[in-house]
């Protein structure tokens, strides 16, 4: 369809004007608050990022609808029609600890079915992207579809803080050393675009919400990967989630393994 090939070049071209303003925005202090608990940080790049995009879909395609993290999109309770997700800064601890290692992520659906996804690395100024049918790309090189793997050989994003009870360590230290290795980056954006291109072979996180993980599922999904809860069920794309993201057959041997 024509609308597809209007919204990549537009989304591509707001990336690179969000880009500007949140690079320029480095050089001045932060306005930084907390949301949930005192390390979900947000700060006004978040909520000045996420509304210039909610401008800029409101005046070119004001029939769609919009969830954003920082709620200035719209209040929807079903993914009819053409619904973008966005997380303006995936990452915020790591934009202001870091200055780096921070994602805009863009999933949209149309009646539920994820069309195209976008994750960028602002500072490194490389788009991951995908058009559904029509492949996956990292800037402008299309990306190979994910081969099998198997969990001796995986490297697998994790973040630590996930075992927080007795029941979690059970499921989460013996897989820990099974697999040959973990990392953990602070973003679900960037984890989600190392399993797209093989820097990582699985990612695995307790609780997501949507715009956490909408644009890297579709991406994910594109390379022939797998991404469902850790039940291995179809996410909600509405809800929070557990998600577990994967190469083909490792994402059913880590379904069995987390089962057992």
């Amino acid at each position: 369809m024509a609308i597809w090939h209007e919204v990549d070049k537009a989304v591509k071209q707001w990336l690179k004007d969000a880009r500007k303003s949140i690079v320029e925005s480095l050089e001045s202090a932060l306005d930084i608050d907390t949301k949930s608990n005192a390390n979900d940080l947000v700060t006004n790049v978040d909520k000045e990022t996420e509304q210039f995009f909610v401008k800029q879909i409101k005046e070119h395609y004001p029939h769609h609808k919009i969830v954003g993290e920082e709620g200035f999109g719209d209040k929807i309770d079903d993914l009819k029609g053409i619904v973008w997700i966005i997380d303006p800064i995936d990452g915020t601890m790591n934009f202001v600890h870091q200055k780096r290692n921070f994602y805009i992520s863009i999933g949209i659906l149309e009646d539920g079915i994820g069309r195209v996804g976008y994750l960028y690395d602002v500072i490194l100024d490389e788009l991951y992207w995908a058009s559904k049918g029509k492949g996956a790309f990292f800037n402008e090189e299309m990306i190979s579809p994910l081969e099998e793997g198997n969990i001796n050989e995986a490297i697998i994003g994790f973040n630590p803080a996930s075992i927080h009870s007795e029941q979690a360590a059970q499921t989460f230290i013996p897989l820990l050393k099974d697999v040959r290795g973990a990392r953990s980056y602070g973003s679900a954006a960037m984890e989600f675009a190392y399993v797209a291109t093989g820097r990582l072979d699985a990612y695995i996180s307790l609780g997501l919400s949507p715009w956490d993980f909408a644009g890297g599922k579709i991406i994910v999904e594109e390379l022939g990967g797998v991404v469902t809860d850790l039940q291995g069920n179809p996410v909600n794309m509405l809800e929070k989630s557990s998600i577990l993201a994967a190469r083909p057959e490792l994402h059913k041997q880590l379904c069995d393994y987390l089962q057992s």
